[in-house]
């Protein structure tokens, strides 16, 4: 399988503008900048984007681990918040923590949280984000 994204920047680091997509056109031209980075303004930015694919690999991660110990999740709701912090050498990206919340009838829970950190260990993005510290929160609900 192969999936890409696409960018195009325009100007310098802090005048320029670019515009971001995905190939399923999903997210198209979507603006982002220094200012959508460091200045919250309005667009987007590469760790937003890293953490909703971090989130959403996590969350099917953990439905696939889940069904294997037989837990069929209602709901998964996860979030991931990637930190872009400065280091000695510029910036990193130095951690991430993931939040998640879970609706599963009949849920055993010291099994739903062993299937939790094996997906925060195991899901492919968590994998590509081996050189950030991985932290979680996760609830039944």
């Amino acid at each position: 399988m192969e999936k890409h994204g696409s960018a195009n920047w325009k100007g310098g680091l802090k005048d320029g503008k670019g515009l971001v997509s995905t190939q399923s056109g999903h997210l198209s031209d979507r603006p982002y900048g220094f200012n959508t980075r460091f200045e919250g303004q309005g667009g987007t930015n590469p760790e937003e984007l890293i953490g909703a694919a971090h989130a959403s690999c996590f969350a099917m991660a953990l439905s696939m681990i889940l069904g294997e110990v037989g837990m069929t999740p209602e709901n998964i709701d996860a979030t991931s918040t990637v930190y872009l912090e400065e280091v000695d050498d510029g910036f990193a990206v130095t951690r991430v923590h993931l939040d998640v919340e879970a609706q599963i009838p009949g849920a055993d829970a010291a099994k739903f949280l062993e299937a939790a950190e094996t997906a925060k260990v195991n899901c492919p993005i968590s994998k590509l984000l081996a050189g950030a510290e991985i932290t979680m929160d996760a609830a039944l609900v």
